[in-house]
């Protein structure tokens, strides 16, 4: 009897043992996964606050009556592009993030495009609305980059989570899987060309 005792003895530490591994693996999964959750809630958030900026922009623009129509057109079907382009925080894959980011880089360059054209009117640049929205802009556009890269730290401490040993083979049971971050646009690596 003593004999059955001892295996039956380690057989309930390990039972504890695996189980408590996985309870808390299970729960740090899920932490972490609410961390980027939140991230990706705040990157959201300065981009909308930058689409709700963007019409008081244009507004201000249009109310010079030779400005070039073209431009703020782009600007405002790139916001419309950019605002319409949804994720959800439960897919943050790879490929839905470069969509998402690829709709933003093209507000972006429609809003530089903006900026650029605005240097040939020396009015409207000594327009204290402009200047106002402009600053504004410019402070959400730094608001932006610090959301990205603080959701970019939250995925690596997620995906590291995920994919280390022994919780890489709790997630393929529990169903979660890595997370997307948010990439260099293309070319950013080239410093741009500026000429006067």
């Amino acid at each position: 009897m003593k004999k059955l005792l001892i295996p039956i003895a380690i057989l309930a530490v390990v039972g504890v043992f695996i189980y408590t591994k996985a309870v808390g693996t299970y729960n740090m999964f899920v932490q972490t996964e609410e961390q980027v959750n939140g991230q990706w809630a705040e990157v959201e958030t300065q981009y909308q606050r930058r689409a709700d900026l963007i019409p008081n922009l244009v507004n201000t623009v249009r109310g010079y009556a030779d400005f070039e129509q073209e431009t703020l057109t782009g600007v405002i079907e790139a916001r419309a592009n950019a605002t319409s382009m949804n994720i959800d925080a439960n897919n943050l894959s790879p490929e839905n993030l470069q969509q998402f980011q690829q709709a933003q880089d093209q507000l972006s360059g429609a809003l530089s495009r903006l900026l650029v054209t605005v240097e040939r009117y020396p009015d409207l640049k000594a327009n204290q609305n402009f200047l106002e929205l402009q600053a504004q802009l410019e402070g959400t556009e730094n608001r932006i980059a610090v959301a990205r890269r603080n959701f970019n730290e939250s995925v690596v401490t997620y995906n590291t989570n995920l994919r280390t040993f022994p919780n890489n083979l709790f997630a393929g049971w529990y169903g979660f899987e890595t997370k997307g971050t948010f990439q260099a646009a293309a070319g950013a690596e080239n410093a741009p060309t500026v000429q006067f």
